[in-house]
């Protein structure tokens, strides 16, 4: 039986590590998603203040207080699972003392008992004549070794129960800490709820503001439009000319106006990273791929999108998503400076940087910084696209999960 035991003790050994190995990685996805959260909402708040001290657009506000009430919301989920896991652990832990506690009750009656038996023969005559009085040999070393394991057996549970008393002590202590930790937890939910209230009260306040002005605001998602719609034309006309320029039909032009052929294997490569691109910069996804509409104005399109907006600090560096080379380095009216990177066929494109620290021409690497991102128009954000020879992707699809 103990032999079968133990098999299944070495058996289930590896499955057991498996979930402690996997609990210990949801416990630090889970507080890397908190704390990418948090870094978020600190981030929009600074763009908040920033486009109070700048006066800009009442819609500009509103998609930043909205996000920040999204991403409050997402932290508010991973408290209340964090707050539920705790709960679970406590209760168990709980359960665990409760248990060691009577375990530590009936060894210590039973010690009780020994003690007490031990007085009572405390003479060691007694245990003499016990031994002498034997009926032969064999019955006399049975109650020699009787007596002896009685005193080794005393020994023992001794020190089995102060063994005890000290995993009773380090248990009670654990769930103390988890209980305290669980109550700063739901503090933190309570006033991240509290802040949320607040972050609703500005955001209807925007609502109500945006209503006022219809005409105004209109005016100024034409211009909008108009700022969007030339971007695009431009960045669709630069992929346009450099896919035609070479020899095979399938290449850019390099130094001197010399065709050459597109770069087969880093097409490949860049293709075969769909969903594992790193992102060119931390920061909350303010503005998405693709037609959105007005968050007020039900009915009314907001500019179409070929890529996706970024909220950033002013001075956050803007890092190359892949293995490419720098094409073009142009300036557009309501994007500031943009920086187009082929790869082979595909391209990507930074907007909205204020600092650029490359040229065409150059060979970047992934992660290699080609600027930084500045203030414009009351917000700082980096405008990214993503570009297929089929035309615009949608980045979120191709960036790694966050």
């Amino acid at each position: 039986m103990r032999i079968l035991l133990n098999i299944l003790a070495v058996a289930l050994l590896p499955l057991l590590l498996l979930s402690q190995e996997a609990a210990a990685q949801d416990v630090s996805a889970q507080n890397s998603r908190k704390a990418r959260l948090e870094k978020e909402i600190k981030l929009l708040d600074n763009q908040l203040k920033s486009n109070a001290r700048q006066s800009a657009s009442a819609l500009s506000s509103l998609t930043l207080t909205r996000k920040k009430i999204e991403n409050r919301k997402a932290l508010i989920r991973e408290s209340e699972l964090e707050i539920a896991g705790m709960d679970r652990s406590i209760n168990t832990l709980r359960r665990s003392v409760d248990s060691l506690q009577r375990r530590l009750d009936t060894m210590t009656v039973y010690y009780r008992r020994l003690v007490k038996s031990a007085y009572k023969n405390r003479d060691a005559r007694m245990w003499y004549m016990y031994i002498l009085a034997s009926d032969n040999v064999a019955q006399g070393l049975r109650r020699y070794s009787y007596l002896r394991n009685m005193s080794g057996e005393m020994n023992r549970q001794g020190r089995d129960i102060l063994a005890a008393k000290a995993e009773l002590e380090n248990k009670s202590d654990s769930l103390a800490l988890l209980r305290k930790n669980a109550a700063s937890l739901r503090d933190a939910r309570m006033k991240e709820l509290s802040s949320l209230k607040t972050d609703e009260a500005s955001s209807q306040k925007l609502v109500n503001s945006l209503k006022k002005d219809k005409k105004k605001y209109q005016k100024e998602l034409d211009s909008k439009r108009a700022e969007v719609k030339s971007l695009n034309r431009e960045i669709s006309r630069l992929i346009a000319e450099y896919s035609s320029q070479s020899s095979s039909g399938k290449g850019g032009t390099g130094k001197g106006g010399v065709s050459k052929p597109v770069d087969i294997k880093l097409s490949k490569e860049f293709a075969s990273n769909k969903g594992k691109l790193p992102w060119p910069a931390e920061g909350a996804v303010i503005e998405r791929f693709g037609t959105q509409y007005h968050p007020v104005y039900k009915q009314l399109k907001l500019p179409n999108s070929d890529g996706i907006s970024i909220a950033l600090n002013s001075g956050d560096p803007i890092a190359a998503v892949f293995d490419g080379e720098v094409k073009k380095v142009i300036v557009m009216q309501g994007y500031n400076k943009c920086v187009l990177v082929q790869h082979g066929e595909w391209y990507t494109f930074y907007c909205k940087l204020d600092q650029v620290s490359v040229k065409a021409g150059d060979k970047l690497k992934t992660g290699q910084v080609i600027g930084t991102v500045g203030p414009l128009a009351g917000v700082t954000q980096l405008h990214f696209q993503l570009w297929s020879p089929k035309g615009p992707q949608d980045p979120l699809t191709w960036l790694r999960a966050r």
